[in-house]
């Protein structure tokens, strides 16, 4: 029997840029930084530069409620001097320290990813809709992007969620509903799925959906992470 799961969207975070033409100083670099021992909880953060400045944030995520755990966000900008071509790598080496009390009473691995089961390539062209199979599980998902905009310029919103059809391997079919509909955020313009996890337990799935986004003039590409149990 299908069943339809409401999870609210969580969080920015940036993939490739280079297709977009997005400058160089909205760039923020996604970092995997694993799931717990039991596959129930995923940490992830983002580093970058921003008006000049280095920043980093890390996100600690309920992977089945597809919510924050508590005290497990951190975010920090710094003052500190970047010579040309550095990435703002070391405000994450900065602000991971902070994050290692839930990383140890979560037992979160750094080692722990999941597999990757989707990616959007640099420069190729995003589809709203998604069928592909995974050969290790034999299973075979169905993702549709449903997504509304309104407004323009600084005055763009747009809301999405994902509609998931998985298969399973042994022929039984179930139906989830991702995200939050009817949710515009503001000074966002459009989504697409960039890639998808499955959790090492192979339980849940965990998508990341680009965002375009509009602030102060400036257009820069950030992330909704959506995670949802599957089993």
């Amino acid at each position: 029997m299908a069943r339809i799961q409401n999870r609210y969207g969580l969080i920015a975070l940036f993939l490739g840029t280079m297709a977009l033409g997005v400058s160089a100083d909205d760039v923020a670099v996604f970092t995997n930084l694993g799931f717990s021992r039991n596959s129930q909880v995923f940490m992830f953060g983002q580093y970058g530069i921003q008006a000049g400045k280095p920043f980093a944030e890390i996100y600690t995520v309920d992977v089945e409620r597809n919510s924050f755990v508590a005290n497990g966000n951190f975010s920090e900008s710094f003052t500190a001097p970047l010579s040309p071509g550095q990435s703002g790598i070391a405000a994450m080496y900065t602000l991971l320290p902070q994050a290692q009390n839930i990383i140890r009473t979560r037992e979160i691995s750094h080692f722990t990813q999941g597999r990757l089961i989707y990616l959007l390539v640099n420069g190729q062209e995003p589809r709203e809709r998604l069928s592909f199979r995974d050969f290790e599980t034999g299973n075979r998902y169905t993702v549709s992007l449903v997504q509304e905009r309104r407004g323009a310029e600084a005055a763009v919103e747009a809301a999405f969620h994902i509609d998931l059809e998985v298969e399973f391997a042994n022929g039984t079919r179930d139906t989830f509903r991702v995200g939050r509909p009817g949710y515009f955020r503001a000074g966002v313009d459009r989504y697409r799925v960039s890639r998808i996890l499955l959790s090492p337990d192979e339980k849940s799935l965990v998508f990341v959906v680009e965002k375009t986004v509009r602030n102060a003039g400036n257009t820069g590409i950030r992330s909704m992470v959506e995670t949802v149990r599957i089993d």
